[in-house]
């Protein structure tokens, strides 16, 4: 994949991709994410954190992407990408296949492509101002961009700490959690999330749709 970073465009081959789940840093938190995913029928994890292992082809730029159905949703998340012994931070969208995820978390990541940022920014630059990074996620509902999500990277367990225990090997990517959403888990076919360095002043963002297919019984 070709990325824009502060050092200039960087080629990218992403050869292995994971998901990173129940990544908050307050086990309250947590567990109130558990519990709203409980709520549309989502099994409790094994153990928190778990790292999903998915097909390196769902990460895509592509502002479209396709579903199956209408029971499907994004989650703003911090990217982690390590390329050559360097390390990167971007933003994406865990997008997940709700009514799937109620049989098996593990497939329900599977089954969507997982929209990106093509902006990257120095992860080793950012160690003294990490937690105060900000990220929002909105979907279009009532004919309206609605705040979805609403959080800090303080939220989550330390970003390096989840890269060392997934044990990322070189040319990989991971997204890395995710925030409780507001006013519930729930479907959108427009997606838009945005990361803001307040230290710095910059921000990274990106917006999709989804695309439903028919269910053929």
């Amino acid at each position: 994949m070709q990325f824009t970073t502060e050092h200039g465009p960087v080629e990218i081959e992403v050869d292995h991709l994971f998901i990173a789940g129940w990544t908050g840093r307050n086990k309250d938190a947590v567990q109130h994410h558990i519990d709203e995913l409980a709520a549309i029928g989502v099994s409790p994890p094994s153990k928190v954190p778990l790292y999903y292992r998915v097909s390196n082809t769902l990460l895509t730029a592509q502002t479209k992407i396709n579903v199956l159905g209408e029971k499907t949703s994004g989650e703003a998340e911090p990217m982690l990408v390590q390329s050559h012994g360097k390390i990167w931070l971007g933003l994406g969208s865990d997008h997940t296949d709700r009514q799937l995820e109620v049989t098996s978390v593990a497939a329900s990541k599977q089954a969507c492509q997982k929209p990106c940022a093509t902006i990257l920014w120095d992860f080793g630059a950012l160690s003294q101002h990490l937690d105060k990074i900000e990220i929002r996620s909105w979907i279009w509902e009532n004919s309206d961009w609605q705040l979805y999500q609403d959080g800090r990277l303080a939220q989550l367990i330390p970003l390096e700490t989840l890269r060392e225990d997934a044990d990322m090997p070189d040319n990989s990517a991971m997204l890395c959690g995710t925030f409780s959403a507001i006013n519930s888990v729930r479907s959108a076919k427009r997606f838009r999330a945005v990361m803001h360095d307040p230290i710095l002043d910059r921000s990274i963002q990106f917006e999709y749709e989804s695309n439903c297919l028919p269910i053929v019984n």
